[in-house]
Protein backbone atom coordinates (compact mmCIF):
# COMPACT_ATOMS: atom_id res chain seq x y z
CA UNK A 1 0.00 0.00 0.00
CA UNK A 2 2.60 2.16 0.85
CA UNK A 3 4.77 1.57 -2.03
CA UNK A 4 1.26 2.31 -4.40
CA UNK A 5 0.69 5.74 -2.87
CA UNK A 6 4.09 6.68 -2.56
CA UNK A 7 3.86 5.75 -6.28
CA UNK A 8 0.58 7.91 -7.06
CA UNK A 9 2.23 10.35 -5.20
CA UNK A 10 5.02 11.23 -7.12
CA UNK A 11 3.31 10.30 -10.39
CA UNK A 12 0.56 13.12 -9.60
CA UNK A 13 3.67 15.66 -9.88
CA UNK A 14 5.33 14.10 -13.34
CA UNK A 15 7.91 11.79 -11.67
CA UNK A 16 9.06 8.67 -12.32
CA UNK A 17 11.33 6.12 -10.31
CA UNK A 18 14.35 4.37 -12.02
CA UNK A 19 15.07 0.91 -10.27
CA UNK A 20 15.87 -2.27 -11.30
CA UNK A 21 16.56 -4.32 -8.06
CA UNK A 22 20.07 -3.92 -6.04
CA UNK A 23 23.00 -6.01 -7.29
CA UNK A 24 23.22 -7.65 -3.82
CA UNK A 25 23.07 -8.15 -0.23
CA UNK A 26 24.89 -5.00 0.78
CA UNK A 27 25.99 -1.79 -0.33
CA UNK A 28 26.14 2.59 -0.48
CA UNK A 29 23.39 4.38 -2.93
CA UNK A 30 24.98 7.68 -2.83
CA UNK A 31 22.47 10.32 -3.23
CA UNK A 32 23.97 13.53 -6.33
CA UNK A 33 23.12 16.00 -6.48
CA UNK A 34 21.49 17.37 -3.07
CA UNK A 35 20.45 21.49 -3.40
CA UNK A 36 17.14 21.21 -1.27
CA UNK A 37 15.15 20.01 1.16
CA UNK A 38 12.45 18.30 -1.04
CA UNK A 39 15.05 15.97 -1.84
CA UNK A 40 14.32 14.52 1.12
CA UNK A 41 10.63 14.00 0.64
CA UNK A 42 11.64 12.52 -3.01
CA UNK A 43 14.00 10.40 -1.82
CA UNK A 44 11.70 8.89 1.00
CA UNK A 45 8.89 8.22 -1.58
CA UNK A 46 11.06 7.13 -3.90
CA UNK A 47 12.71 4.41 -1.49
CA UNK A 48 8.83 3.36 -0.52
CA UNK A 49 8.44 2.83 -3.99
CA UNK A 50 11.58 0.58 -4.54
CA UNK A 51 10.37 -1.33 -1.78
CA UNK A 52 13.92 -1.91 -0.15
CA UNK A 53 14.72 -1.54 3.35
CA UNK A 54 17.57 0.94 2.64
CA UNK A 55 18.99 2.96 5.53
CA UNK A 56 19.99 6.68 5.19
CA UNK A 57 21.94 9.16 7.75
CA UNK A 58 21.54 12.26 8.66
CA UNK A 59 23.21 15.17 11.05
CA UNK A 60 23.22 13.81 14.34
CA UNK A 61 20.91 17.02 15.79
CA UNK A 62 18.27 15.82 14.03
CA UNK A 63 17.92 12.56 16.09
CA UNK A 64 18.22 14.52 19.39
CA UNK A 65 16.38 16.67 22.17
CA UNK A 66 13.37 18.01 21.20
CA UNK A 67 13.31 17.21 17.70
CA UNK A 68 14.66 13.44 18.31
CA UNK A 69 11.72 13.01 20.82
CA UNK A 70 8.97 13.67 17.71
CA UNK A 71 10.80 14.04 14.37
CA UNK A 72 13.80 11.29 15.19
CA UNK A 73 11.06 8.51 16.19
CA UNK A 74 9.72 8.92 12.82
CA UNK A 75 13.09 9.18 11.15
CA UNK A 76 14.16 6.09 12.30
CA UNK A 77 10.82 4.16 11.63
CA UNK A 78 11.69 5.49 8.30
CA UNK A 79 15.54 3.78 7.69
CA UNK A 80 17.50 7.12 9.48
CA UNK A 81 20.44 6.21 11.67
CA UNK A 82 22.32 9.88 13.10
CA UNK A 83 25.94 10.57 12.39
CA UNK A 84 28.25 12.94 13.99
CA UNK A 85 29.92 14.57 10.56
CA UNK A 86 32.58 15.90 12.69
CA UNK A 87 34.38 12.58 12.95
CA UNK A 88 33.94 10.59 9.94
CA UNK A 89 36.19 8.38 10.44
CA UNK A 90 34.95 6.84 13.15
CA UNK A 91 31.22 7.09 11.29
CA UNK A 92 33.26 5.09 8.44
CA UNK A 93 34.33 2.41 11.08
CA UNK A 94 30.69 2.04 12.48
CA UNK A 95 28.87 1.26 9.45
CA UNK A 96 31.95 -1.28 7.97
CA UNK A 97 30.91 -2.89 11.03
CA UNK A 98 27.38 -2.93 10.99
CA UNK A 99 27.75 -4.27 7.51
CA UNK A 100 30.21 -6.87 9.01
CA UNK A 101 27.61 -8.00 11.29
CA UNK A 102 24.47 -8.09 9.38
CA UNK A 103 23.42 -9.86 6.30
CA UNK A 104 21.51 -7.19 4.51
CA UNK A 105 22.93 -3.92 4.45
CA UNK A 106 21.97 -1.17 2.35
CA UNK A 107 22.62 2.63 3.47
CA UNK A 108 22.04 6.00 1.22
CA UNK A 109 23.37 8.90 2.06
CA UNK A 110 24.66 12.41 0.09
CA UNK A 111 28.19 13.00 -0.24
CA UNK A 112 27.67 16.91 -0.10
CA UNK A 113 26.48 16.64 3.36
CA UNK A 114 24.72 20.12 2.75
CA UNK A 115 22.24 21.82 0.62
CA UNK A 116 24.62 24.53 -0.06
CA UNK A 117 27.68 24.38 -2.66
CA UNK A 118 31.24 23.23 -1.82
CA UNK A 119 34.30 22.99 -3.58
CA UNK A 120 34.36 19.14 -2.90
CA UNK A 121 32.03 16.08 -1.39
CA UNK A 122 32.58 14.25 1.90
CA UNK A 123 35.25 11.20 0.75
CA UNK A 124 33.40 9.21 3.77
CA UNK A 125 31.11 6.65 1.34
CA UNK A 126 34.28 6.40 -1.30
CA UNK A 127 36.33 4.86 2.50
CA UNK A 128 33.70 2.70 3.40
CA UNK A 129 33.24 1.42 0.02
CA UNK A 130 36.48 0.51 -0.10
CA UNK A 131 37.02 -0.44 3.26
CA UNK A 132 33.46 -2.89 3.11
CA UNK A 133 34.28 -3.64 -0.38
CA UNK A 134 30.86 -3.20 -1.37
CA UNK A 135 29.36 -1.56 -4.54
CA UNK A 136 28.10 1.92 -4.58
CA UNK A 137 24.95 2.70 -6.43
CA UNK A 138 25.12 6.44 -8.42
CA UNK A 139 21.67 7.63 -7.28
CA UNK A 140 19.62 10.73 -8.54
CA UNK A 141 17.28 13.22 -7.96
CA UNK A 142 16.95 14.84 -11.57
CA UNK A 143 14.74 17.69 -11.61
CA UNK A 144 15.48 18.70 -14.79
CA UNK A 145 13.63 15.44 -15.95
CA UNK A 146 11.62 14.53 -13.09
CA UNK A 147 13.66 11.32 -12.59
CA UNK A 148 14.52 9.44 -9.33
CA UNK A 149 15.94 6.15 -8.77
CA UNK A 150 18.94 4.57 -8.90
CA UNK A 151 20.28 2.09 -12.01
CA UNK A 152 23.92 2.06 -12.55
CA UNK A 153 26.17 0.24 -9.65
CA UNK A 154 30.22 0.34 -9.85
CA UNK A 155 33.08 -0.28 -7.46
CA UNK A 156 35.52 2.33 -6.80
CA UNK A 157 38.68 1.26 -7.88
CA UNK A 158 41.30 3.27 -5.12
CA UNK A 159 42.13 5.52 -7.85
CA UNK A 160 40.61 8.75 -7.02
CA UNK A 161 41.41 10.63 -9.79
CA UNK A 162 39.69 7.82 -11.86
CA UNK A 163 36.86 7.19 -9.79
CA UNK A 164 35.69 10.95 -9.54
CA UNK A 165 36.06 11.39 -13.36
CA UNK A 166 33.65 8.67 -13.42
CA UNK A 167 31.42 9.95 -10.96
CA UNK A 168 31.36 13.35 -12.99
CA UNK A 169 30.70 11.28 -16.42
CA UNK A 170 28.01 9.88 -14.72
CA UNK A 171 25.87 13.18 -13.10
CA UNK A 172 27.12 15.41 -15.58
CA UNK A 173 23.40 15.97 -17.01
CA UNK A 174 21.56 15.27 -13.45
CA UNK A 175 19.89 19.14 -12.18
CA UNK A 176 18.95 19.54 -8.68
CA UNK A 177 16.10 22.04 -7.77
CA UNK A 178 19.51 24.37 -7.35
CA UNK A 179 21.90 23.23 -10.23
CA UNK A 180 23.84 26.58 -8.81
CA UNK A 181 24.02 24.80 -5.46
CA UNK A 182 25.34 21.47 -6.44
CA UNK A 183 28.68 20.33 -5.08
CA UNK A 184 32.21 20.08 -6.92
CA UNK A 185 32.61 16.57 -7.70
CA UNK A 186 36.08 16.06 -5.86
CA UNK A 187 38.03 15.47 -2.48
CA UNK A 188 39.24 17.65 -0.19
CA UNK A 189 42.39 16.22 1.42
CA UNK A 190 43.97 17.32 4.37
CA UNK A 191 47.36 18.63 3.00
CA UNK A 192 45.24 21.06 0.78
CA UNK A 193 42.85 21.86 3.94
CA UNK A 194 46.42 22.80 6.10
CA UNK A 195 47.72 24.75 3.11
CA UNK A 196 44.53 26.80 3.03
CA UNK A 197 44.55 27.54 6.99
CA UNK A 198 48.31 28.41 6.31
Amino acid sequence: MLARFSRWLLGRFNWRVDFDGLPGPKGILIVYPHTSNWDFIIGLLAKWVMGEPIRWIGKESLFRGLTGATLGRLMRMWGGRPVDRHHSSGAVEQLSKLMDAEPWFWIALSPEGTRKHLDHLRSGFYHLALKAQVPVGLAYIDFARRRVGVQNFVRMTGDELQDLAMLNRHYADKRGLHPEQASTIAFRHPAAATKRAA
